[in-house]
């Protein structure tokens, strides 16, 4: 089944993107695929957090956050209640509406 996922960005001069996503991708999948820039320096594997992004709706529709998961977020720039780590979120059933962080705050972009 596909779900609709929307991209809204902090950086000025970028518009909200919304594309279809099927059971099983991750956002941070759905960004790459999509030509949305998003940082994932580990390669998708929970070892860091530049894919860090705000769940803004649709948050009782991903996995619950693991323990692992929630270590890298306390690392991440500016976390909020709503963050999580794009290559942990995988769509499940449901919209979801997330914010993806100015991607020029990561050194060497």
């Amino acid at each position: 089944m596909a779900y609709q996922v929307t991209f809204r960005f902090e950086e000025p001069g970028l518009e909200p993107v919304t594309v279809s996503a099927q059971t099983g991708e991750t956002l941070l999948d759905l960004a790459l695929k999509n030509q949305i820039e998003l940082q994932h320096n580990c390669g998708g594997v929970c070892a860091c957090s530049t894919c860090h992004v705000y769940i803004e709706k649709g948050m009782d529709t991903l996995p619950e956050i693991s323990d692992k998961e929630e270590d890298f977020i306390d690392r991440a720039v500016n976390p909020r209640l709503s963050s999580r780590l794009a290559c942990q979120c995988e769509i499940s059933n449901g919209a979801i509406q997330v914010l993806v962080p100015d991607q020029n705050q990561f050194l060497g972009h």
